[in-house]
């Protein structure tokens, strides 16, 4: 061997033994030649999910070393000695000539997750834009436990759908960060709580719902009154009904009336002659036109303007009708 060889050889082994007392990695030849060895640049190493780490190996016989990872799901190793961290957890990186080996330990640190809120509470239909950041600055994924409830989008947009609750979680190398959506059930309020209308009468009714969704609208006694889907109520006949807005399950009442008429007779007793006409008006308080009908058309005739003909010698009363109302008139026919 020349002196330029053992030389070199000699600082190579003055190396080796310096790194194995500053190191708790054991640098070893597997054979009884003592100069087989393998030095590393470093034999512990921090890494985060995604980093690469090189490591520069020494080896006794100028050759390249093979490099092999313990765990290559952790970290990963090529031919070169670039390790990749892949995810959380811990592996051994070994550099090997023959009959010389050395390894790093390898830790790979968990990503950690950062959400901009533990907790929100929303309306349906309404929107939350959540962010998040992470240790290695690595692209976060999100997820909605309920989509039924809330769904979120790539961006980390909530949209509440319906009352309840989900868990939107934010996901990042296997690691999550949880964010509790509350959909809230909404508020219902109507600008009245009662309504009295006469037959065929109309009103409108407004719903404030805090949700800004609009209400289903409906009646108990569809013969009494209607609603349509714009809450505009029209009264069909005396009697009493509930109009009822709902949103999501959550509802509100207004009471609808629908009253008897008041009807008043311009005369309430006519004595004619055989062959005489004459006419009768009526005055009703809701301003419908009344129906008129005669107890005995044998007597006297009336028509749908009030007009009363006498036929023949007798008596018998004319009606005026309105909604369950009845006003009479006495009607005598002489010859």
């Amino acid at each position: 061997m020349s002196h330029f060889k053992k030389i070199f050889f000699s600082f190579l082994l003055c190396i080796t033994i310096l790194s194995q007392s500053a190191s708790s990695q054991t640098v070893y030849a597997t054979s009884s030649d003592p100069f087989p060895f393998v030095i590393l640049s470093q034999y512990e190493a921090t890494a985060d999910i995604g980093d690469d780490i090189y490591i520069l190996a020494v080896t006794s016989n100028g050759k390249q070393a093979t490099w092999k990872s313990s765990n290559s799901k952790v970290a990963s190793v090529n031919t070169y000695g670039i390790i990749t961290a892949k995810k959380a957890g811990s592996a051994l990186i070994t550099a090997k000539i023959k009959n010389a080996e050395a390894s790093c330990y390898i830790t790979v640190n968990k990503t950690k997750v950062i959400i901009n809120a533990s907790s929100a509470a929303i309306e349906r239909g309404a929107t939350y834009k959540l962010s998040a950041s992470t240790s290695n600055d690595s692209e976060v994924t999100w997820k909605s436990s309920k989509k039924s409830i809330a769904t979120v989008d790539e961006y980390g947009t909530v949209t509440g759908l319906k009352p309840g609750q989900t868990t939107i979680t934010a996901n990042a190398d296997g690691t999550s960060t949880p964010c509790i959506i509350t959909v809230k059930s909404p508020t219902v309020q109507l600008n009245k709580a009662s309504i009295r209308l006469y037959r065929g009468g109309s009103m409108k009714l407004f719903a404030t719902v805090s949700s800004k969704v609009t209400p289903t609208w409906k009646s108990n006694k569809k013969s009494v009154a209607i609603v349509d889907s714009t809450g505009t109520i029209t009264a069909i006949k005396n009697g009493s009904a509930t109009i009822t807005a709902t949103v999501d399950g959550v509802s509100a009442v207004c009471e609808v009336v629908v009253l008897k008429p008041d009807i008043t007779l311009s005369i309430t007793e006519i004595t004619l002659k055989a062959g005489e006409t004459t006419s009768l008006t009526a005055t009703v308080s809701s301003g419908n036109l009344p129906s008129w009908s005669t107890s005995n058309s044998n007597v006297i005739s009336i028509n749908s303007k009030g007009e009363i003909k006498a036929l023949q010698k007798g008596k018998a009363y004319i009606y005026a009708s309105e909604d369950g109302t009845k006003a009479r008139c006495t009607v005598r026919v002489t010859e």
